[in-house]
C-alpha cells in the first residue's frame, strides 16, 4: 500500500537549496550549452527510466519544458532568457547530489525541488513556451504539417513574438522573478544582472 508523506519547506530550507544552487552554477560555470542540455537529458532520461514517485515525475515534465525553451529553434529565445534557462538547467551538471540518485524512492527528490524551486523563477518563461506550443500544436493540426513546412509561418512568428513580450512585461511586474514579488530578492536564483 502506498504512503503519502507532505512536507514543507522554510525558508531556512529554501534559502539552504539556493545556496546549493549557486554553488553547482559555479562549479558548472565553464560547461558550454551543449553540455549543460545533454546532462539535464540524461537526467530526465534516468528518472523517466527508474521507479519513482508521481511528484518526481511530474517535475521532471517542467524539466523537459526547460529544456525545450533552449532547443526549440522556433521558440527562439533570446540571449537573457535563454541564459536564465541555462542558469536554472546547470544544476544538473553538478554530479554531487544532496541526496544520491540510485536511493530508491528518494534518489532524485532534491532534483525535483530544485525543479520546483526554478520553475517559481521560470513562470513566465514556462507559460509563454506552452502557449506558444499548444498554438503550434492547434494550427498545425489546423492547416496541415506539410502547409506549416511550405509558408515560413509569419503566424507563428508574430505569435512568438507575443509571448515573448508578454513574458518580459510580465517578469518586470513581479520585481524579475516568478514570485509574484513576494520575497522575489530571498528568493531569487538569478543574479541581478540578468533581470
Amino acid at each position: 500500500m502506498p504512503m503519502q508523506i507532505t512536507f514543507e519547506l522554510s525558508d531556512y530550507d529554501l534559502d539552504y537549496f539556493r545556496q546549493v544552487m549557486l554553488s553547482a552554477r559555479e562549479k558548472t560555470s565553464g560547461l558550454d550549452e551543449a553540455t549543460i542540455i545533454d546532462n539535464a537529458r540524461k537526467l530526465l532520461f534516468q528518472v523517466l527510466h527508474s521507479p519513482t514517485s508521481d511528484f518526481i515525475l511530474e517535475r521532471m515534465n517542467r524539466l523537459e519544458a526547460m529544456i525545450g525553451m533552449v532547443v526549440d529553434k522556433r521558440w527562439g529565445l533570446e540571449a537573457e532568457d535563454r541564459q536564465r534557462v541555462l542558469q536554472a538547467l546547470a544544476y544538473f551538471s553538478e554530479p554531487q547530489d544532496l541526496i544520491p540518485d540510485d536511493i530508491p524512492g528518494l534518489g532524485f527528490l532534491d532534483d525535483a525541488i530544485m525543479i520546483e524551486m526554478v520553475m517559481v523563477e521560470l513562470q513566465h518563461e514556462h507559460q509563454a513556451y506552452r502557449d506558444f506550443c499548444v498554438f503550434r500544436a492547434a494550427e498545425s493540426s489546423r492547416i496541415g504539417e506539410d502547409a506549416m513546412k511550405l509558408e515560413r509561418s509569419d503566424w507563428l512568428e508574430e505569435r512568438r513574438m507575443q509571448l515573448h513580450a508578454r513574458m518580459r512585461r510580465r517578469r518586470r511586474r513581479s520585481g524579475g522573478t516568478g514570485s509574484g514579488g513576494k520575497g522575489g530578492s530571498r528568493f531569487s536564483l538569478f543574479s541581478r544582472e540578468l533581470q
